[in-house]
């Protein structure tokens, strides 16, 4: 068991329910930028479904595929279906990255037939365009924002990725970055002329001059010589869209939807464009619910 880890009740042998839920709904929290109604939602239906199986005298711990699509196939709303699956889903990734279970019970398990997909929110190439005219790049950091945008909008790379490269991982010449992925697996990337063009014009000045005499393996350092945080990059991003007078909603997801649309429309295959953006390989038949 990891240290810090919160000491948990054990009754007949099963996590107690209702503590490890609460780890949980904690954990989500600090890591996602989640509303507190989505929070609220995936507490109340843990707790649902932990009563549910307590009364089959299984375990939310211990549930199997069965257990979770039987459980599933009692709601009558096609809409109230995928709000669990999706909180049930979150929940059991989340134990399984813990090490508390070996087999993720929802991992084979599709969204029901008839939920309505979303239209992706995508930026225009205008929208993209004013996007990176808006930071000041005769001030070091609006050059240094400047510069991760043109990484972002070229790449598609996840905000966690863009924040964590170092210095080593760009090769000006090559026009390259190497991008370290969640999926424990590490992808080469080209940077484009415009980006190769901004990254070089970066390290030749503004980076040295936000450091000063601060000394740091990242590429995109704070003025503490530390690495920037997913929360202060976005908080920069909307700003700048707002300024931009950007009339859509930016979030983590639209850059990179923007990036897959336009590698699309290059003719770029499904598999190209999910390697490009760090996508796994794509799993097993799902079973539907």
């Amino acid at each position: 068991m990891r240290s810090g880890r919160a000491t948990r009740m054990v009754i007949s042998g099963a996590v107690e329910t209702e503590q490890l839920i609460d780890e949980f709904i904690d954990a989500i929290a600090r890591e996602r930028t989640l509303s507190r109604n989505t929070l609220d939602a995936y507490l109340s239906d843990l707790a649902v479904l932990g009563r549910h199986l307590r009364q089959r005298g299984i375990e939310l711990i211990t549930a199997t595929e069965d257990d979770i699509c039987r459980y599933i196939a009692q709601s009558t709303s096609v809409s109230s279906k995928a709000r669990q699956l999706s909180s049930f889903r979150r929940f059991y990734r989340y134990t399984l990255r813990e090490g508390l279970i070996s087999t993720d019970p929802t991992a084979r398990v599709a969204m029901p037939r008839g939920v309505r997909a979303s239209i992706p929110n995508v930026l225009s190439d205008a929208d993209v365009q004013a996007l990176l005219l808006a930071p000041d790049v005769t001030k070091e950091l609006g050059h240094r924002d400047r510069t991760m945008l043109e990484v972002l909008c070229v790449t598609g790379v996840r905000v966690s990725e863009l924040i964590n490269l170092e210095i080593g991982h760009i090769k000006i010449d090559a026009g390259t970055i190497w991008v370290e992925s969640r999926e424990n697996y590490g992808r080469l990337l080209q940077l484009g002329h415009s980006a190769q063009i901004w990254c070089a014009a970066y390290l030749d000045s503004a980076r040295d001059d936000i450091l000063l005499d601060s000394q740091t393996c990242y590429l995109f350092p704070t003025r503490r010589g530390t690495r920037m945080t997913r929360q202060a990059f976005w908080y920069a991003t909307k700003r700048y869209g707002r300024i931009a007078g950007l009339d859509k909603r930016l979030s983590p997801g639209t850059l990179r939807n923007t990036v897959a649309r336009r590698l699309f429309t290059q003719g770029d295959s499904l598999r190209s464009v999910q390697r490009q953006l760090g996508h796994s390989a794509p799993r097993a038949r799902s079973r539907t619910v």
